[in-house]
């Protein structure tokens, strides 16, 4: 394939774009080439020039006609991607033989380096593929790639400002660095139904140690807690860690959320999706709970008084969990400085479900906290009817607390949550600003 372009930048962008890669994914592996190269193909790693008396022109040369023969272990950078370690190395020279061209040769550099990324770093291949933002192409060629000795949050702001430059000069505009809510949901989504049991959960706890500075110093095992983990992976994948702290405590990750002003102690706060919801399982359910934080999770979505999220390390695994406005457990809230996105908007309770001149239910302790439902089947999602005057308490059971009366034919909405007392299902229901927990043999769905 021959390369198109009058730069060497222009040459490269085509190039890498007409192998599969998106336009973020082609800007950031740019940048971290130009950080490594200057997107020079012949470029000598400048402490070696000195180490061995050559310069980027004599090196390559010598190389080329056999004079020079330690290519593979001479421990130099070398090339548009400053290929150093001996098997990388042996592989590039390799490849260039079989292909009869320099070693120098930019189109043969390219070429091994789409191959090289598509057999030895597919994660990677497939972000570049894939990428939301220029920031995200970046940190993964960054972190899984290069992976150079100073891998810190302000070499990251600087490889990705090289590739947004690339952007802007073959695209056009700024939209890759915009930060957004939704952006992060689907990183947390892409992860749901990863686990301890099968190893599937290793690649996210990869990803957060490969991040660097690491937390602490602290490089976690793939048998630690991983809740924190999981949520910080999410803003490290997006390239959000400007906006997003990363942690691998929860308590430490609030006290980050509290240093970056995006922290709300309140526990009736209504989020948003993006924000990042804090639990505390030794939760009296008796006004705002300001314990230690034992969970954190990433809101998904709210759906009038009911919250849903997405948790890593929930019974060993990437799952949804459904609970309550202003519910027990809940620690509090960190929420991020995204960018204004059209398409998520704050949320705010439902309207009511049937007019406000008919009494729906007589309200008995509208500020009791319910807790969380431990099941959910899809199929259950619905509006049901109350077949008589039915009490809606804070969890499964009638031990539980009466947060309001239900009137007959009064009707409810469920979401598929529920769980399970003494053989029978308790829905977590929603109605008005009120949500928690029904004995479903007293409801039919409509």
């Amino acid at each position: 394939m021959a390369l198109t372009g009058k730069t060497n930048d222009e040459k490269i962008w085509n190039y890498l774009k007409s192998n599969g890669f998106n336009e973020f994914g082609t800007a950031g592996l740019m940048g971290n080439l130009y950080a490594e190269s200057g997107l020079k193909p012949t470029n000598l790693q400048n402490s070696s020039e000195k180490k061995l008396g050559l310069t980027d022109d004599t090196y390559t040369a010598a190389v080329d006609n056999g004079d020079y023969q330690n290519f593979v272990k001479d421990g130099a950078g070398y090339g548009l991607a400053q290929w150093t370690y001996w098997s990388r190395k042996q592989n590039l020279l390799t490849f260039v033989r079989a292909k009869k061209t320099s070693i120098g040769d930019m189109e043969t550099q390219l070429a091994f380096l789409v191959k090289e990324l598509k057999q030895s770093y597919c994660s990677v291949y497939q972000i570049l593929r894939t990428a939301g933002s220029v920031a995200e192409a970046s940190n993964a060629v960054l972190l899984q790639f290069e992976r150079p000795a100073d891998q810190s949050t302000a070499v990251q702001k600087k490889r990705a400002s090289y590739g947004q430059n690339y952007y802007e000069k073959f695209v056009g505009g700024t939209k890759s660095m915009s930060r957004k809510r939704s952006e992060i949901v689907a990183q947390a989504q892409s992860w749901i139904g990863c686990k301890e049991a099968d190893g599937s959960h290793k690649k996210i706890i990869d990803l957060y140690n490969n991040h660097k500075p690491l937390a602490r110093g602290y490089k976690v095992k793939y048998t630690d807690a991983w809740c924190a983990t999981f949520a910080s992976a999410c803003a490290i994948a997006k390239g959000y860690t400007d906006i997003i702290p990363t942690e691998c405590g929860c308590d430490k990750l609030i006290a980050l959320f509290q240093t970056l002003g995006c922290w709300v102690e309140n526990d009736a706060y209504v989020p948003s999706p993006g924000d990042y919801i804090f639990y505390d399982w030794q939760d009296s359910g008796v006004g705002d709970n300001k314990g230690s934080s034992d969970h954190v999770g990433v809101v998904e979505k709210v759906e009038g008084a009911l919250i849903t999220v997405i948790e890593g390390n929930y019974s060993n695994a990437v799952k949804r969990r459904s609970l309550a406005v202003n519910g027990k457990y809940i620690r509090g809230f960190g929420v991020p400085k995204y960018d204004k996105e059209a398409s998520v908007k704050p949320a705010t309770p439902a309207a009511p479900s049937t007019p406000a001149t008919k009494k729906k239910y007589v309200l008995k302790n509208g500020s009791a906290k319910v807790g969380y439902a431990t099941s959910r089947n899809n199929s259950l999602a619905g509006t049901y009817v109350t077949t008589s005057d039915l009490n809606m308490r804070t969890g499964a059971g009638t031990g539980n607390t009466v947060i309001l009366t239900l009137l007959e034919g009064a009707e409810v909405k469920c979401y598929g949550y529920y769980s399970t007392k003494d053989g029978v299902k308790w829905y977590l229901v929603a109605i008005d600003k009120y949500a928690g927990f029904v004995n479903s043999k007293r409801l039919k769905k409509k």
